[in-house]
């Protein structure tokens, strides 16, 4: 097989949760490119309106769901309709997520709650959903975790991100777990581990920390709106048939020193 032809998704159905911007618009945008009917999710109508008339301008294929996948009663649903419209589900990307900072001594019940359930259970769920009816049946499938090369190591002075950081390190153990557990089916599961992005869940702290970001990163940027295109590919597609349980970090070498 050529080359071209493991990264090719044509005819492969994606399912982006948080696809309606950020990263994973971005990442919606990649699969679309190489050939992927789309499927994304987001809580906002507004957003996936205008991320679905984006991604049409770009000539691929799009449905619009909205969920909030922290109401995991919703899953279930969420996946009729992919199905009711395409059939299947080839590729599951797991990347909407949530954040809260405050002192951990401090932390509220409730923003603890919420960042796991959005980051932790929501993923385990629809992976769940998605496994039984559609992965497991087919023999086949790509399921990627957006972790967090937050969930390699603490935090740094300044930052109160507890529940974040330990929600990452548990996407990145969920999918090697995951994988061990359904490789036999055909299905591999890995994370994606990216640093600082220029996104609406890290804007604060780039505002806060910019020079410094960059001044920590080997290759002296931030990732930009081209940076996880060739991962999610390279992850979703035969390019990358054999591995699984994988985490691929993102992040112009900040976490190597």
């Amino acid at each position: 097989m050529s080359v071209k032809k493991l990264f090719d998704l044509t005819g492969q159905v994606a399912l982006i949760t948080g696809g309606s911007r950020g990263l994973g618009l971005q990442m919606a945008e990649a699969l679309g490119e190489m050939g992927a009917k789309l499927a994304i999710t987001a809580r906002k109508a507004d957003e996936l309106e205008a991320a679905k008339i984006h991604l049409e301008a770009m000539g691929y294929e799009v449905q619009t769901l909205v969920c909030d996948l922290s109401k995991f009663d919703q899953i279930p649903g969420l996946v009729d309709q992919v199905l009711a419209r395409y059939k299947s589900i080839d590729i599951l990307v797991n990347n909407a997520g949530a954040t809260w900072g405050a002192k951990a001594e401090d932390y509220p019940d409730a923003a603890w709650h919420k960042v796991m359930d959005l980051n932790v259970s929501a993923p385990f769920f629809l992976s769940r959903e998605v496994g039984k009816r559609c992965m497991i049946p087919n023999g086949r499938g790509s399921i990627i975790v957006t972790a967090s090369v937050a969930g390699l190591k603490g935090t740094p002075p300044g930052m109160h991100t507890i529940a974040y950081n330990t929600s990452k390190a548990a996407a990145i153990n969920f999918a090697r777990t995951l994988a061990s557990e359904w490789g036999h089916y055909g299905i591999r599961v890995n994370a994606i581990c990216p640093g600082f992005f220029h996104s609406k869940l890290a804007s604060g702290l780039i505002e806060k920390l910019g020079a410094e970001l960059i001044d920590r990163s080997p290759l002296r940027r931030i990732g930009g709106d081209e940076d996880l295109k060739g991962a999610v590919v390279f992850l979703a597609s035969d390019a990358s048939r054999h591995i699984t349980g994988q985490a691929l970090v993102v992040d112009g070498g900040a976490s190597i020193i």
